[in-house]
């Protein structure tokens, strides 16, 4: 076989992994966003359960504040939990954990803690997906297989962008 003709080859193969690659990770994202979704259904329904909003519940400062009024034995600081607020925080709700199908019955405020641990790393994990999808398209960009469909400067433009948090 000629040379010119297993290069060919060669970058065919190259840019078809690529491209699996950027559809596994596109699939990936979609998948994190639905289980990121439930999440979010999920601890709005426990703070509903609490009848909490993420603001309504007084900051530390201002429950430190409540608690100096006079002279007591109770310590300066008091926790207060954003989603638990005055809800019991013992109180016992059904909870399936990811990735079983196993319900177990935990305290309230150990389910939101765990939905929350677990909606901060599924945030991260989309954040890193999105990042791969852009770097994977720029790649595949750069060498011509969608100069058809996207002109270069356009999805390098795009490819570029950043998220800058508010």
């Amino acid at each position: 076989m000629d040379d010119s003709v297993k290069q060919f080859q060669e970058s065919l193969i190259e840019i078809e992994i690529e491209a699996e690659n950027l559809l596994l990770a596109r699939h990936q994202l979609v998948e994190n966003d639905r289980v990121r979704n439930g999440n979010r259904e999920a601890l709005t329904a426990l703070r509903k359960r609490a009848r909490t909003t993420k603001t309504s519940v007084p900051s530390h400062f201002e429950s430190i504040m409540k608690e100096i009024e006079g002279p007591s034995s109770r310590p300066l600081v008091k926790e207060v939990c954003t989603t638990c607020g005055d809800h019991d925080s013992m109180e016992k709700t059904w909870m399936m954990f990811p990735g079983a199908d196993v319900f177990a019955r935990i305290p309230f405020h150990a389910a939101h803690t765990i939905l929350e641990k677990d909606q901060a790393q599924l945030d991260l994990d989309a954040k890193k997906l999105q990042s791969y999808v852009k770097e994977k398209s720029f790649l595949i960009s750069e060498k011509g297989v969608l100069a058809d469909k996207i002109s270069q400067g356009v999805l390098r433009s795009l490819v570029s962008l950043t998220d800058k948090p508010k």
